[in-house]
């Protein structure tokens, strides 16, 4: 009988042993991958760790901007170009995420003071006002975007980051493109130009 229990015993105990070295092989897993992610958070330099948070930022605005567009524009050439910055920035958005968490970087997931600020402005705007008002934020704002996006192309020393500021370069410059074509100010001033040198 006591044969018996031993033997139960050491089965019992053969029965758990996998199991304990599942789990401890699992666990020894977590920290490598934990240890690893840390690493490639230490490895992220502090310039390339802001721009993904300032390209968060300007993405989440440009998303939220772009609905309001769609809501409050006159012109159907200001409501399309914001349902294209909803439809563009929401894609580049959701890339830069799954970037961000692979570099362990928290990305913004309201606006900021500023982007609020022209959130609140901007909707107490109606018809042509507003299309001159949002489309003029949309070439100041996408200006910058080209330069922030150009500079950490050739100068990120992460090599996704660069690959994400390369690929997302050329859409952020047909919208600015756009944008100045759209944009009353700056149609009048190409008219203006236009004349001047004839």
């Amino acid at each position: 009988m006591t044969a018996l229990v031993a033997i139960g015993a050491v089965a019992q105990s053969n029965d758990q042993s996998p199991s304990a070295s599942t789990q401890g092989s699992a666990t020894a897993k977590h920290a490598r991958n934990q240890a690893s992610s840390e690493s490639g958070t230490s490895k992220l330099n502090a310039i390339d760790r802001h721009f993904i948070r300032k390209a968060g930022e300007g993405g989440l605005a440009e998303v939220e901007l772009g609905k309001l567009a769609t809501e409050k524009a006159h012109s159907e050439d200001v409501k399309k170009f914001g349902q294209r910055m909803v439809d563009d920035h929401s894609k580049a958005n959701d890339q830069l995420k799954q970037l961000a968490e692979s570099k362990g970087v928290s990305l913004p997931t309201q606006l900021d003071a500023k982007d609020k600020a022209t959130m609140d402005r901007l909707g107490k705007l109606k018809g042509e006002q507003f299309d001159r008002a949002y489309m003029n934020d949309m070439v100041q704002d996408h200006a910058k975007d080209v330069s922030e996006f150009k500079k950490e192309s050739t100068t990120a020393k992460d090599p996704e980051i660069k690959s994400f500021a390369s690929q997302t370069l050329p859409t952020l410059e047909d919208h600015l493109k756009e944008a100045r074509g759209i944009a009353p100010k700056e149609r009048k001033q190409a008219k203006a130009e236009k004349k001047g040198g004839l």
